[in-house]
Parts: structure tokens; sequence; C-alpha cells
């Protein structure tokens, strides 16, 4: 995916988006901050509850996007336990923990960004086949029951 205007910056964005949620990062926030930052057009910011966590969401961003042929401009925190930040460009990514996340307040200084929808749209239930109707049952009686020496 050659990256050419701000449409493919948002698909992008959305791709680390989805791929933060399938690791299991919490309070994904993906937001079109084209016209209040000068750093770029959409910012993700996503809470981890651990390094490891932190190294899974990274990893699986980054392996999302390089299949596309999208590559890491530049990385921030690679030794930091709170908080990680990866550039590709039009879209800036912050993996931060709930701390962390509170203490540099990202998503207050960002308010004026719009939300973007990122969640990939809820899969249509497969048809069931018709279900036939049950076929009728009929009351079968019982013969009295023969007493014996009779």
């Amino acid at each position: 995916m050659a990256i050419k205007d701000k449409e493919d910056f948002r698909k992008m964005a959305v791709m680390a988006a989805r791929a933060a949620d399938a690791k299991k990062a919490e309070e994904i926030n993906l937001l079109d901050v084209s016209e209040t930052s000068p750093l770029a057009d959409f910012m993700l910011i996503a809470t981890v509850d651990s390094v490891p966590q932190m190294e899974a969401v990274e990893y699986g961003i980054s392996t999302i996007l390089k299949e596309e042929g999208i590559y890491k401009l530049h990385q921030e925190g690679r030794e930091s336990s709170t908080w990680r930040v990866l550039d590709y460009g039009g879209c800036m990514v912050h993996l931060l923990t709930p701390d962390m996340r509170i203490f540099y307040g990202l998503d207050k200084i960002y308010h004026m960004g719009k939300p973007v929808k990122w969640a990939a749209p809820a899969k249509k239930p497969a048809k069931k086949a018709a279900a036939k109707p049950a076929a009728k049952k009929t009351a079968v009686r019982k013969s009295p029951a023969k007493k014996k020496g009779k």
C-alpha cells in the first residue's frame, strides 16, 4: 500500500487500531488531528497493562503494516516500561500504561481531534436453513393391560 494522501493514512491508522485491539490493548482512541496537529494526520492512543503486552501490541501493529509495505519512520521509548511512540509519518501511535495515560493526558491534549471509527463491522450471522415444521405427533392410545389368569 503506497501512502499517497490523507485517506491512505486513515486506512493505515485503522489497520493499526485493529491490530492493537487484536492484541488486547484497551481504551483505543483513534483521532483525526490533521486540522490541529503539525505532527500527523492521525493519533492512535491505546492503553496496555504490561511491558510484554506493550511489546505484543507494537509487534502486532508493525507486522500488519509491514505486510502492506509501511514501515516506522521513528520510534521513542524502546527502553521505557510505561510509554512507547511509533511514528508512521501521518499516524503517531502511543502505547501507554494506565498511569501514564492519565499523567500525560494525550486524550485531553488532542480533544479537538475528530474520532475515527476503526472497529471492524460486525459479521452478519450465517443464514440458517429454513427450519422444517415439526412432524405432527398423533396420540397413541395404549390398550389396557390384560390381567393374568383371565
